[in-house]
């Protein structure tokens, strides 16, 4: 088998047969960044081959190292349809320091290296997943969860963890996410050493023009909560509930800043 490597050419034979393994010895890949199935069909094949007593089960062993092991699994999971943007970044986080072992081991300087990683991204947009494995597991979840945008998150790793924890306390008391150009103003302000919490308070708490959005609820819809009430005192009650929330959320976070 060959695998290209930037300017130059890796070459390394991989052989592979069937063995019977037991499935108490089969161990999972570590650091593996993909996320396993675990849904209906996963359980019934547990199921199955639990009614089924298997002890040993037939598998394709392929002799690898573990760089070449983990450039394999990297290229073919990320065939998968849908891979979130945490799993692409530790994936290529883990495929290109694969490549720079391998160049290494065979005593050459491997250019350009992210341009081989993955052959759907650029070599910079490859750099960018890869920031964010630098971010907070808490920032990193609302990336993959489309609250944060994937633009926006790449910015964020340039601020320190103890930065990205206090914008995490402002996302959270304001329940408002940065823009981008909120992003790439406090990495500058990181970067010149002027961000502190209360700048990222101040800053998230901005109107964003394209977060002033309208929000309006049927009054049939909310009658039942608010019995006997007009639609005029059921905005004031309302109000007064997220005002109630809002100051909540104040007192937690002076509570847990003491």
């Amino acid at each position: 088998m060959e695998v290209e490597k930037g300017e130059h050419l890796l070459k390394y034979q991989t052989t592979e047969n069937v063995q019977s393994i037991p499935i108490n010895e089969i161990q999972p890949f570590r650091n593996h960044p993909f996320t396993v199935a675990d849904n209906e069909d996963m359980a019934k094949i547990v199921e199955s081959i639990g009614k089924l007593g298997l002890e040993n089960i037939p598998v394709i062993v392929r002799e690898m190292t573990d760089d070449e092991a983990v450039i394999a699994m990297v290229d073919a999971n990320l065939q998968r349809e849908h891979i979130l943007p945490s799993e692409k970044a530790f994936a290529y986080k883990m495929k290109l320091e694969a490549i720079s072992h391998q160049g290494k081991a065979c005593g050459q300087v491997v250019h350009k290296s992210r341009d081989t990683v993955s052959n759907t991204d650029s070599g910079r947009q490859v750099q960018r997943y890869i920031r964010l494995t630098k971010l907070i597991p808490q920032l990193l979840k609302m990336v993959d969860e489309e609250r944060i945008a994937f633009s926006v998150g790449v910015e964020l790793p340039y601020l320190d963890e103890y930065e990205q924890q206090d914008l995490l306390e402002a996302i959270e008391l304001e329940d408002k996410t940065p823009s981008l150009s909120q992003a790439i103003q406090m990495k500058k302000l990181s970067q010149s050493g002027r961000l502190d919490s209360k700048i990222i308070e101040r800053i998230i708490s901005e109107d964003k023009p394209n977060q002033r959005e309208k929000i309006s609820f049927q009054y049939d819809e909310l009658s039942k909560y608010f019995p006997k009430c007009s639609p005029q005192e059921v905005q004031r009650r309302m109000m007064k509930l997220a005002q109630a929330d809002y100051q909540r959320r104040v007192r937690n976070r002076n509570r847990e800043a003491r």
